[in-house]
């Protein structure tokens, strides 16, 4: 008997977990708000409302065995009366509560004792310079919920730049130090039901305008440094009693210091390569985790492995079928198009990973460089490597 899982979301996230669904006779139904969202096509039933729809997730539940999620834009209160009524959410809402939030979040990897920037929180009503004095210009600035692909991150000059954005806004922010990093870090984790930890290499990442636009995996980083990365996932996802697949993006500063930058309870945009990199890919591990199955072992497959995600730069409803078709002509790739109907600039239309011989820095850059070549116009490509 195939067990029913519900996911809230249908986007992307949700819709790479169907190799992994029919590999383990897992049903997927997905709430999502259109039926043109990716994850429609690939499952079993669908509710068709938004996300934070409580009364449509009492509907989703209805449907199967277990409620997961693709996003964290939930309404956990309302969620929690259906908790209580027996629902089986995992993760856990009360592993969810502290993360959703990113000042919430901030405070309680603090607790911890987990290596995080300064930062502090700034209520809508007013930007009180004295608050800030000890941060220094630049700042970061972040809505504390509902920021994603750099919606709600601000990179703040000066005083009255901050101030303007604030006082214009009812959103509530987190304003933390800017850290000159020399490298962007993830790792993606994951936890069973009965406390196993398994991880996946850390990776390298890149961003631009606050959006993932390549992965290098493994990283390049001492043994050290991966240890208490490792360190770090461990004493998360113990401490949340968290089941379920988590990403944990960090920053390597210059003195070689490791600190975290943000927290997603889900499936990751940085662990897109395990997809066929890996034995076992992010999206099958979700499933085993949520679903009470064995864990397996997450090894890389290659010797190293670089995703590019396939970006919006203009506003179209061209499905590039041309670019698309030279990208899966790059020896050891693969193309993962996510079927959605609009492209706009900085939308994620799909990805591309490509399996490398060998772990070197020029074979990582010449591949995303030829990538990059093929799939944007000359303006828009990374000139930039680290």
């Amino acid at each position: 008997m195939s067990i029913k899982l519900g996911i809230i979301g249908g986007g992307q996230l949700a819709w790479m977990m169907k190799g992994a669904a029919n590999k383990l006779g897992v049903e997927l139904i997905v709430q999502t708000p259109s039926a043109n969202d990716p994850a429609v096509s690939i499952a079993q039933d669908s509710v068709f409302a938004a996300v934070d729809d409580a009364a449509a997730t009492e509907i989703l539940a209805t449907k199967c065995d277990i409620v997961t999620f693709e996003n964290e834009f939930v309404d956990l209160a309302a969620l929690s009366l259906l908790e209580k009524q027996g629902v089986c959410f995992r993760p856990t809402l009360a592993a969810l509560a502290p993360l959703l939030d990113k000042y919430e979040q901030r405070c309680y990897l603090r607790d911890l004792g987990l290596p995080v920037p300064q930062f502090l929180a700034l209520s809508g009503e007013k930007a009180v310079e004295s608050q800030i004095e000890n941060l220094g210009f630049p700042v970061v600035l972040k809505a504390r919920r509902h920021g994603y692909d750099g919606q709600g991150t601000f990179i703040i000059p000066d005083f009255p730049t901050l101030s303007k954005i604030v006082n214009q806004s009812r959103t509530q922010f987190l304003v933390e130090e800017f850290v000159p990093f020399t490298k962007e870090l993830a790792i993606i984790a994951a936890r069973s039901v009965n406390g196993e930890i398994i991880i996946y290499p850390a990776v390298e990442t890149r961003q631009e305008e606050q959006v993932c636009r390549w992965v290098i995996a493994p990283a390049k980083i001492t043994q050290e440094q991966n240890l208490e990365i490792e360190a770090i996932a461990h004493k998360l996802l113990t401490s949340l009693q968290y089941v379920g697949v988590c990403g944990i993006e960090l920053f390597l500063t210059a003195a070689g210091k490791i600190l975290i930058n943000e927290i997603a309870p889900r499936t990751h945009n940085s662990g897109h390569f395990s997809l066929d990199a890996c034995e076992t890919s992010q999206f099958e591990l979700h499933l085993r985790a949520v679903c009470g199955l064995p864990l397996t072992n997450t090894r890389l497959r290659c010797a190293s492995a670089v995703m590019v995600n396939l970006l919006g730069y203009e506003s179209s409803h061209s499905d590039y079928q041309k670019q698309r078709q030279q990208l899966a002509a790059i020896p050891k790739a693969t193309v993962h198009w996510y079927g959605k109907t609009e492209a706009r600039p900085g939308r994620k239309l799909g990805h591309i990973t490509v399996l490398l011989e060998q772990d070197t820095p020029n074979e990582a850059k010449d591949t995303i460089h030829k990538i990059e070549s093929i799939w944007y116009p000359p303006a828009k490509i990374c000139q930039n490597f680290p």
